[in-house]
C-alpha cells in the first residue's frame, strides 16, 4: 500500500500537512483537539478526518451552507426540517436522514454527519446514559451534547385498542403479559434504535423477554412503526405519541425520554444548527410541537455536557 493509498497518518505527515513541529502535533492530539487515535503507543490519524478538520477549520468551515442531521427519528425533528428547507429557499440545506441512534453516532465520528440526534432511555437517566453512550465513539472530545426536547414514549397500538390506553390502573403486568400473547404481531426497531432500547427495558420491567414477543416486522424509524400498525401489517410496537397521532393510531404512555443532539463544537455555533434552535422556539414551532403531542421543549437549545470537559486519561 502506497503513503496515499493508507487511510491513517502518522506524527511526521500530519506536522507536514499543516505545517507544525511534531510536539505540536503531540499536544493537538493529547487534548482531543486533532482526530487521533492511539495504538501500542503511538499516535494514528485518519486521514479523512484531519482533511475534515481542516476544512471545517477554514474561516468557520467551508460548508456552513448546509447541516446533515443523522441518528433517531422523531416527526417533529423531521417537519421542522422540511419548514426550514423552505425557508431558507435554495440559499442553505438541512439534510435528514434516519439512521438510530448507534448508527449516527458512528456516521458522526466518521465525519459523515454534522449532528446525530440520540434517545437512550428515561429522561431522568439521559444526564447519565446520554454521555456514557458518546464516549464510546472516537472523537467525543471535540463533540457537545444540547437538550431538544423531552417526548412521551411508549406503545404504539391499533386505532381499535384505544381503550387500552385508559386502563384504569395504567399499563398492569397483567395487560403487559396479554399485549406480548401470541395473537399480538409486533413491529419492533432494528438494533441500535433508541425505541428498540426503551422495548427491551420495558419487557425487563415486566418480566418479559423479546423473544417472547411474536415479532412480525422491523421497522427502520418511528413512522414505519406506525405505518406498518395502521396498514393492518403488525398490532403494536415502540414509538411516540406524536407517530401515533400522525397515523391516528392509539398509544399507551410508558415514560418520558430526553431527546438530545450530539454535534462537534464547531458546528454547535454554526447559523444553521442555532436556526433550527429558534424555529423551535418560535410560535410556528412551538404551534407544530403541540399539534403533534406529546413534547415538552422547556430545556430546548440548553448545553448539557462537553466532551473536552472530561478528564483525559
Amino acid at each position: 500500500m502506497s503513503e496515499a493509498d493508507n487511510p491513517f497518518l502518522n506524527v511526521h505527515q500530519v506536522a507536514e500537512l499543516l505545517h507544525l513541529n511534531e510536539k505540536k502535533i503531540y499536544q493537538l492530539a493529547s487534548e482531543g483537539v486533532l482526530p487521533a487515535t492511539k495504538i501500542t503507543g503511538k499516535w494514528l490519524f485518519p486521514r479523512r478526518l484531519v482533511e475534515h478538520w481542516i476544512l471545517e477549520s477554514c474561516h468557520h468551515g467551508v460548508l456552513t451552507d448546509r447541516l446533515m442531521i443523522t441518528g433517531s427519528d422523531d416527526p417533529l425533528l423531521a417537519a421542522m426540517v422540511m419548514r426550514l428547507n423552505q425557508q431558507q429557499r435554495g440559499q442553505a440545506f438541512y439534510g435528514h436522514s434516519v439512521t438510530g441512534t448507534q448508527l449516527g453516532l458512528e456516521l458522526l465520528s466518521q465525519g459523515r454527519a454534522d449532528v446525530c440526534a440520540i434517545h437512550w432511555g428515561r429522561a431522568e437517566e439521559s444526564g447519565l446514559r446520554h454521555p456514557a453512550l458518546i464516549r464510546g465513539h472516537q472523537g467525543y472530545r471535540h463533540w457537545v451534547l444540547v437538550r431538544l426536547f423531552r417526548r412521551s414514549q411508549g406503545l404504539i397500538i391499533r386505532s381499535e385498542d384505544r381503550h387500552l390506553s385508559l386502563h384504569p390502573k395504567g399499563l398492569t403486568q397483567g395487560l403487559a403479559q396479554g399485549l406480548s400473547g401470541a395473537s399480538r404481531r409486533w413491529v419492533m426497531r432494528q438494533e441500535g434504535a433508541g425505541s428498540q432500547r426503551f422495548l427491551k427495558e420495558w419487557l425487563a420491567g415486566q418480566q418479559l423477554r423479546l423473544e417472547q414477543l411474536n415479532c412480525n416486522a422491523i421497522a427502520y424509524s418511528e413512522r414505519e412503526v406506525a405505518s406498518l400498525i395502521a396498514r393492518n401489517e403488525a398490532d403494536i410496537g415502540p414509538g411516540t405519541l406524536s407517530a401515533a397521532n400522525e397515523f391516528g393510531l392509539g398509544f399507551i404512555p410508558v415514560s418520558e425520554e430526553a431527546f438530545d443532539l450530539v454535534t462537534p463544537r464547531n458546528v454547535y455555533f454554526r447559523s444553521l444548527l442555532r436556526q433550527l434552535f429558534d424555529y423551535m422556539d418560535s410560535a410556528p414551532g412551538l404551534a407544530l410541537a403541540q399539534s403533534l403531542g406529546g413534547y415538552s421543549l422547556e430545556e430546548c437549545g440548553k448545553l448539557l455536557w462537553r466532551g473536552d470537559a472530561v478528564q483525559h486519561d
